[in-house]
């Protein structure tokens, strides 16, 4: 299996020296006890082979058992990361032959006491999510935090985003969809609500406002057309005349008609566009026109290039508005964003609802994804090399470490010296 050496990212390396440094520092001073506790040990046993009094004696067991702890502790320090004297003694060296096993091991704790659906949904629950979430979000500062980050997502995804891309999917999407839909019927009911309504009155009028005016401000056009009509045997008072009447009686019912809401011509008019709905919705030959309409409309040159530039339009107007930080839709944001952190401090409601859906997400990875995730570690450890993992992790705890060696030195002496005094006191 291929070995994975953990990396180091260059922030740490600096942390990491220190630590080093602190490790060989404990290391010198467990090594000094165990030196301190042997040369005690020698002038003792000079001094009572040379005849010193008596309390040489418990001053040498106490060094003697010191020396042993000592060096106990140092075995079982030095077994958990290497071989002792580079020996192959059994059970030695555990981290590194064991580190897979390890490995598993972490995995499956893990996996029991913090991806299970009991332990997430407790935690989650004296967390207060949506609370916490509520508060942070309705400082004005956060708001607009989140609102720059969101804006730096738009901005990443519109230049990550190929044109071409977004405009076949805008036109498989929605174009083509658009296409295969018959545009009648809907369009039919549209326009049979709008026209019961009296939506269509403004225009109407507007309309008829204009026709009216038209007619007002052309009566030299009106009597030319008359004139040009006319027989060429009709003398020319008779056509003025008879244009001046038609000229007046158009400005009649043109006036009539804009000034009478009640006028048979909006009457009409009405009753046309009714049925015209209708007919929209029913009528096949009128829905095969609408078809055809609908197809010239898309087949035209300038729809085709509206189709075509609608995602550059769109993709200019997002970025612009995404980098003006007083533009419009970045204070929409901010102040939903805003809203929404003051609605889940206030509103138990809201906030209950979110925390079930944060509740039913959390539980739902770890329910189907636990395995998946554990596995993360199982496979990292196994690909991290064993020497170099033995060295990380030394270099992590192996300085308190010490202090079970130094610990060994002090605790050993004291039993030592309690043994020999104990064994001077009865015998």
């Amino acid at each position: 299996m291929e070995q994975l050496t953990p990396a180091v990212p260059p922030g740490v390396l600096a942390n990491e020296e220190a630590k080093r440094r602190g490790l060989r520092k404990m290391k010198l001073v467990a090594l000094s006890f165990l030196l301190g506790a042997t040369v005690v040990f020698l002038l003792c046993s000079w001094a009572q082979s040379a005849g010193w009094p008596g309390w040489v004696g418990y001053l040498k067991a106490a060094s003697e058992a010191g020396m042993v702890g000592a060096l106990a502790d140092w075995f079982a320090v030095t077994a958990l990361f290497r071989h002792p004297m580079r020996l192959p003694i059994p059970h030695t060296a555990i981290i590194p032959s064991k580190k897979d096993q390890l490995g598993g091991s972490l995995s499956e704790f893990v996996g029991t006491n913090f991806l299970s659906e009991d332990v997430v949904r407790d935690k989650l629950r004296r967390i207060g999510i949506s609370r916490r979430l509520g508060g942070w979000l309705a400082q004005p500062d956060n708001a607009e935090r989140v609102t720059s980050e969101l804006a730096n997502a738009v901005k990443g995804m519109m230049t990550v985003l190929r044109d071409e891309d977004v405009q076949a999917v805008l036109e498989q999407a929605l174009v083509r969809r658009i296409v295969a839909q018959p545009w009648g019927p809907p369009l039919g009911k549209l326009l049979g609500q709008v026209f019961a309504d009296g939506a269509h009155y403004k225009l109407v009028d507007l309309v008829a406002d204009r026709c009216y005016e038209w007619v007002r401000d052309n009566h030299s056009a009106m009597l030319r057309v008359v004139s040009e009509r006319a027989p060429s045997w009709s003398p020319r008072f008779v056509d003025a005349m008879l244009a001046d009447k038609v000229y007046g009686e158009v400005l009649s019912f043109a006036w009539a008609v804009k000034t009478d809401v009640n006028h048979p011509m909006r009457l009409a008019l009405d009753k046309f566009l009714a049925e015209f709905a209708q007919d929209l919705q029913n009528d096949p030959e009128t829905m095969a026109r609408a078809e055809a309409v609908k197809q010239q409309i898309l087949d035209h040159p300038d729809v085709q290039g509206l189709i075509g530039s609608a995602w550059t339009t769109a993709k200019g107007m997002l970025i612009s508005a995404a980098e003006d930080p007083s533009s419009e839709l970045r204070q929409r944001v901010r102040e939903g964003l805003r809203s929404l952190g003051v609605r889940l401090v206030e509103e138990d409601a809201l906030r209950s609802k979110v925390d079930g859906w944060v509740e039913g997400v959390a539980v739902h990875l770890v329910t189907n994804y636990s395995r998946e995730i554990t596995t993360i570690i199982t496979d990292t450890v196994e690909r991290w090399d064993a020497e170099e993992t033995s060295r990380k992790i030394e270099l992590q705890v192996g300085r308190d470490l010490q202090f079970i060696r130094i610990n060994g030195t002090v605790v050993g002496a004291l039993a030592g010296l309690l043994i020999y005094t104990v064994a001077q006191l009865l015998f």
